[in-house]
């Protein structure tokens, strides 16, 4: 073979190999994300239910998990490479901010320092209970931008003696400041306990509703934050979620098609 014809044969292998689809298959994506077996995770692309980058995926499409948005019935692939997802039981007396001009212990200071995460809405200082923290600057707006709605739940111990009066109060609604607060699923767990679930977050909501009714909060904990609840994780004490619960997050945001990350919510 001459010189023209070795240089013909190495062009078409380095083109063979350029043309060569890059990442990986995209069932092997899916199904490491959590989303069941291989064949299940090609069923999902047969029927439809997955996209890429906006457009519905086929069967033997690759894609990068690192730089592609892929999603399954519009909700993006949970654990995308680079994302980190933790859940943390922040005690009373921490900051919930990346840092604290006073020098207070912050609730970045119980979970790894890198990657950076920030803390997923707020509790106040002497609050308790379950914090998301991550770098996924998506899933932080639309769990706390109030106009998605994600029920968290909390239990209160409270001044004074409840009554099924005050109960009811706080189920329909009450006058603030900033106006008649939503309807709450409220239950009373004893004479000076309540579960409240909110999907408003305003901010302190909580406190505020039961200061309105008489009944100034002496602890609050949050429970739950949509459908995620760990009854186990002790106070100071952070694990990740599971791709499951991450997923559920999104869906509890209503699993927006088109996510597009523009300002910030809060919560209380």
């Amino acid at each position: 073979m001459g010189l023209t014809g070795l240089v013909a044969k190495v062009g078409r292998t380095v083109v063979g190999r350029d043309e060569e689809p890059a990442g990986e298959r995209l069932q092997k994506l899916l199904a490491g994300a959590g989303l069941g077996s291989r064949r299940s995770c090609e069923q999902l692309i047969e029927e439809g239910r997955v996209t890429v980058n906006g457009r519905v995926a086929h069967l033997g499409q690759r894609a990068d998990g690192a730089t592609d948005r892929i999603a399954v019935d519009g909700i993006p692939l949970p654990g995308r490479e680079g994302m980190v997802y933790y859940l943390l039981n922040k005690p009373a007396g921490i900051v919930t901010s990346a840092s604290d001009p006073e020098g207070r212990p912050t609730v970045l200071d119980f979970v790894p320092e890198a990657p950076r995460v920030f803390p997923v809405g707020r509790l106040d200082l002497m609050s308790e209970g379950l914090l998301v923290l991550t770098n996924d600057g998506e899933l932080a707006y639309h769990l706390t931008h109030p106009s998605f709605g994600v029920v968290k739940e909390y239990v209160v111990e409270v001044e004074g003696r409840l009554s099924k009066d005050v109960i009811g109060r706080l189920r329909r609604g009450v006058e603030l400041d900033d106006g008649l607060t939503a309807h709450a699923r409220v239950s009373m767990l004893g004479p000076h306990a309540a579960r409240i679930a909110i999907h408003e977050g305003r901010n302190r909501q909580v406190r505020r509703m039961c200061e309105a009714v008489g009944h100034p909060v002496r602890r609050l904990v949050r429970t739950r934050i949509g459908p995620v609840t760990d009854r186990s994780l002790a106070p100071g004490h952070w694990r990740h979620l599971s791709p499951s619960e991450i997923r559920g997050l999104w869906e509890a945001a209503g699993a927006p098609q088109g996510l597009e990350a523009a300002g910030k919510g809060h919560t209380h």
